[in-house]
């Protein structure tokens, strides 16, 4: 297949940026045009963001199986959804998207949102998401989550920062982070597959199901080894590795 190395590395970037607050969608847009991906580019994003679904869903298995049980639960992610749906909706309809998507912003969002993880990562921790997670801070999150629209802010990112800033613990601020993924991947999901088809295009190739199952894998060992991690340390690896990746981009504006 003339296009697996697009395949594999997109699906390893999704799948391991997606839940990663590093901005999955500014590690893709720099690895395209580093790499040059063009052929089939669009069919491959929509096909990993698929498999990251996938895996979320099958990562909280046992929490959607017992619905009934946690019914306040996903109505809460509903509700923290509408926000970024909204403004999601009209960056779209007035094509802002082209006019976020610079290096410049990619570079300084990577850097500023770093840092303030970084600081907010420095507050008690006591809330849990079994019990704190109420109407109010969803709500706070979802408003949050909005700011994901500006590529280097990372939605994962800015939903923990939100989550840790509200004194959740690191492990809860990230499981919060995943539960919010999955309205937001259906979301670029249906409407990528929308524009596909309107465009005549086959959404169901070789390319677009091994994308989706190597996607699937990645993301659901991101999910895994994070809260292992995050059960012993803190974010300020990911920070660090946050402003590397923001001074190297910049550099090559600026130098």
């Amino acid at each position: 297949m003339e296009n697996f190395f697009q395949v594999l590395v997109i699906s390893v970037v999704q799948g391991i940026t997606e839940f990663l607050p590093v901005s999955s969608s500014a590690h893709l847009n720099l690895l395209s045009n580093l790499f040059g991906f063009k052929e089939d580019e669009l069919l491959i994003n929509i096909s990993a963001h698929i498999g990251s679904l996938f895996a979320v869903v099958f990562f909280f298995k046992y929490e959607i199986i017992n619905f009934g049980k946690n019914k306040k639960l996903f109505i809460r992610v509903i509700l923290a959804s509408m926000p970024l749906f909204f403004f999601g909706y009209l960056v779209v309809n007035y094509n802002l998207v082209p006019e976020l998507r610079t290096y410049k912003i990619i570079g300084w969002t990577t850097i500023l949102f770093g840092i303030i993880l970084y600081l907010v990562d420095k507050l008690k921790t006591r809330l849990s998401i079994k019990k704190n997670f109420n109407t109010k801070n969803a709500i706070i999150l979802g408003f949050c989550q909005v700011l994901a629209l500006i590529p280097g802010v990372s939605r994962s990112g800015i939903v923990m920062t939100g989550a840790r800033m509200l004194n959740f613990k690191r492990e809860d601020a990230a499981k919060i982070s995943f539960l919010l993924s999955i309205p937001a991947l259906a979301g670029t999901g249906l409407f990528g597959s929308f524009v596909l088809i309107s465009q005549n295009y086959s959404v169901i190739t070789f390319s677009s199901i091994l994308t989706i199952f190597l996607s699937f894998i990645f993301s659901y060992l991101s999910m895994k080894y994070l809260l292992i991690y995050l059960r012993k340390f803190s974010f300020n690896l990911i920070v660090g590795y946050r402003i590397i990746l923001g001074m190297v981009i910049l550099s090559f504006i600026y130098l």
